[in-house]
């Protein structure tokens, strides 16, 4: 695993051999945070990386400066490479929760300014993931949803959607439910 850019920029970790994740892919990790790299400043947010596999979007927002990345995984052979990564960097500011993704959305009441969603694709309830997390209490008018996802899937009708980007064969989503004033600029600009 490669972190891209920031603090920690350049810095690789083995992943463990006997890992079931399937990590975001360097080329589509760059591209998605050159996207977000446009949209926001990362000092000073509060991240939230579900489904967290190897933790790489998790050390992106830590490498790019964010205060607070929660992170959460349910396995306990990535949960443990977190954990020994964040020690080797020297992260302070990783709230990391081994724990099920669902249930942590159902419960978590904790505003995030940037919310990063990665589901396993075999996962059974897969499509439930967006709306359960643009129906939490997780989001403040500005938070900015990202859903990593195949191509068999099609998000853009949920509320807040605004823009689909495909890496190889890599597809993200984005979402921001507070994203209605520029919506309706371009209602009244046509």
């Amino acid at each position: 695993m490669r972190i891209i850019r920031g603090k920690f920029g350049r810095r690789r970790f083995d992943v463990p051999t006997n890992i079931s994740a399937r990590p975001t892919t360097d080329f589509a990790r760059e591209n998605i945070f050159n996207v977000l790299e446009n949209m926001v400043d990362f000092d000073g947010l509060k991240a939230l990386d579900l489904f967290a596999g190897t933790g790489a979007i998790t050390f992106e927002f830590l490498s790019r400066g964010c205060a607070e990345v929660t992170s959460v995984e349910k396995a306990a052979t990535q949960y443990k490479f977190i954990k020994q990564v964040a020690q080797q960097l020297n992260c302070k500011n990783l709230n990391l929760i081994k724990g099920d993704a669902f249930k942590f959305i159902e419960s978590c009441a904790t505003k995030f300014d940037i919310i990063f969603a990665d589901p396993p694709y075999d996962l059974p309830n897969f499509g439930e993931v967006p709306s359960r997390i643009l129906g939490s209490r997780m989001l403040s008018p500005d938070t900015i949803v990202i859903v990593e996802h195949s191509k068999a899937y099609d998000f853009s009708s949920l509320p807040g959607f605004f823009d689909h980007r495909t890496y190889g064969s890599v597809n993200f989503s984005l979402f921001r439910l507070g994203d209605n004033e520029e919506t309706t600029e371009k209602d009244e600009n046509e």
